[in-house]
């Protein structure tokens, strides 16, 4: 528990710096707002609370062009001191990843869970999907998915596990 950790790398957070560069001088034409009201409106037209199939594989080919668009992202202010527009474009890079994960992610788990309702598969179904959605995504936005089981035990013997169930309105 109170072991030393080892040294890190030596080049540790430069791909990070570099993240931050290639913003701070992105030159395309595209303004950073443009692209994310773009994947606002995708997100909130086509991965709704309430979605189907249909509007889902709408929203991963709309997220994907607003991915695409990372490229031709324009920077206006090259300061290091309160730029807002560096600190959109972060932002943005940040959420679109989440978005890509969240679409990818909702239109491959055809049942309703929570805050996931499909109107195209309105039941929950323990059988197939009582697990976990894992996402990693890719520089270019491509979206792997695979899965882990949910655990049906706690880490303490203190605490007694409680089944999942359906919730109930």
């Amino acid at each position: 528990a109170n072991a030393n950790q080892k040294d890190l790398p030596k080049n540790a957070g430069e791909d990070h710096l570099a993240r931050f560069d290639k913003f701070r001088n992105a030159s395309g034409s595209t303004p950073t707002a443009k692209l994310r009201a773009q994947m606002q409106r995708a997100m909130q037209e086509d991965c709704a609370v309430f979605r189907t199939g249909e509007t889902l594989q709408s929203g991963v080919k709309r997220i994907a062009e607003v991915h695409a668009g990372i490229p031709d992202i324009a920077i206006k202010d090259r300061g290091l001191i309160w730029n807002t527009d560096l600190i959109e474009t972060l932002e943005f890079d940040n959420l679109i990843v989440q978005a890509a994960a969240t679409v990818n992610s909702a239109v491959n788990r055809e049942e309703s869970r929570g805050a996931h309702a499909r109107e195209d598969f309105p039941n929950r179904d323990d059988d197939k999907w009582m697990k976990h959605t894992l996402s990693w995504v890719n520089d270019k936005g491509a979206v792997k998915l695979d899965y882990r089981p949910v655990h049906a035990y706690t880490m303490s013997a203190d605490v007694e596990y409680i089944k999942p169930k359906p919730r109930v309105y």
